[in-house]
């Protein structure tokens, strides 16, 4: 076999839904970019203080949770297209209170609904799972989180420009324009997605979102009991990680500029490098996960992100260099093989409910742990909520090591 012919058969899953929505990420991920590495101090500079940039995370990730239990249901239930399709058009007007908010009540009245909006989010995931071949979601899931990295370096470069020549705010609020165009595209390229499972014919009414709440709770606990135990552990052990990212993600940028007196600018060309890490290792790591499997890939994560932190608590510039390197590379192995193990663990016909409740929980445990950050930085330490880090990282590590079983046949 000629290398074209290996690198067609190797990429052959690329197409239908998947295709369309790699495109529309492509779109929504190098907008969102623009403003991501400057986003919290873009709140601070419009009023708020570091407990407060927690407690608007802490309301997002509430906003959030709220919506995935019915979200799962509905996807289940009406399938996952129309979710999808429609509400991606809400969270791309909900950016123009960021372009124009004059103070940091208007990005919480954004975020808020932006994450309503979201509501789409276990439909969107369910149809990713629906459009991979089992034996390709290591390489799929990599393909992924390589999309969003490779826009995402030229957008923290933009980004980075914009902040440079216009200030801070004025760079921001352009960037926020720019991801409310964008958004509006890629909402329009998901108009054209298809449905991935047999779904109810009926039309949903708007009423039922509320009144279906109490089913899809109910559902989405039950679902628990179906699927085998080690979805469950893995869901334990994904919300220790994700308590202990909340803590540090909104407050890693004021860690550089406050303490290790980092500039902006030079935290645009870290966070670039970061995401060029991420582009060079995707394909790699992809191929590992589909190789060895999703258990040992999601260990090592672990052990890359513990020197990463220590790292960035005893940072200086060379060792930020080297600290959000590291940190994309374990983001990569978790993210790719936590996804590819779920899927291979939960039926087609129950991953959007099973999606909803991990996300319900995940973002429960995320609002608190970006609230306890913003006010453990504030406060007490600002190495505290990265110490806190490391000491729920290694419990999730030995939770995927003792108590997570990857299936002998994987869901299709």
């Amino acid at each position: 076999m000629g290398f074209i012919e290996g690198l067609k058969k190797e990429f052959s899953f690329i197409q239908g839904n998947y295709l369309i929505l790699i495109l529309s990420w492509i779109l929504m991920d190098f907008a969102g970019e623009l403003a991501a590495p400057y986003y919290p101090e873009y709140v601070r500079q419009l009023g708020a203080t570091e407990s407060i940039v927690g407690a608007i995370g802490f309301v997002a990730f509430l906003a959030l949770a709220l919506v995935q239990f019915p979200g799962g249901f509905l996807a289940d239930k009406y399938g996952r297209k129309w979710l999808v399709s429609t509400l991606t058009f809400g969270v791309a007007l909900s950016y123009i209170f960021f372009a124009i908010a004059p103070t940091w009540h208007f990005i919480l009245i954004g975020t808020l609904v932006a994450n309503l909006c979201l509501l789409y989010q276990p439909a969107l995931l369910a149809m990713m799972a629906d459009s991979m071949p089992a034996e390709r979601r290591g390489m799929g899931y990599s393909i992924v989180n390589l999309i969003m990295s490779v826009t995402t370096t030229p957008a923290a470069a933009v980004g980075l420009a914009l902040v440079v020549q216009y200030g801070l705010v004025g760079g921001l609020r352009i960037g926020y324009v720019i991801v409310v165009v964008f958004f509006l595209a890629a909402a329009t390229l998901r108009s054209r997605l298809k449905e991935s499972i047999k779904a109810n014919s009926e039309k949903m009414r708007i009423s039922e979102l509320l009144s279906s709440y109490p089913k899809a709770l109910r559902e989405g606990m039950d679902v628990w009991k179906i699927v085998p135990i080690s979805t469950l552990f893995l869901f334990i052990s994904g919300l220790l990680m994700r308590f202990s990212f909340a803590m540090s993600q909104s407050i890693m940028l004021f860690y550089a500029l406050d303490v290790l007196l980092i500039s902006e600018a030079m935290w645009g060309l870290a966070t670039i490098a970061l995401f060029s890490t991420m582009i060079v290792f995707a394909f790699p790591v992809g191929k590992l996960i589909d190789k060895i499997g999703r258990k040992a890939p999601l260990i090592l994560s672990s052990l890359v992100m513990v020197p990463a932190i220590y790292l960035l608590i005893y940072g200086d510039v060379v060792r930020l260099f080297i600290a959000l390197p590291l940190f994309g590379i374990g983001q990569l192995l978790a993210m790719s093989a936590y996804q590819s193990l779920l899927a291979d663990l939960v039926p087609r016909e129950l991953r959007g409910k099973v999606i909803g409740s991990s996300n319900f929980f995940s973002y429960i445990f995320m609002a608190f742990g970006s609230l306890m950050g913003g006010v453990l930085y504030e406060t007490v330490s600002p190495q505290l909520p990265f110490h806190l880090m490391i000491a729920f990282i290694i419990p999730s590590m030995f939770l995927i090591l003792f108590l997570v079983h990857e299936p002998e046949k994987r869901e299709e």
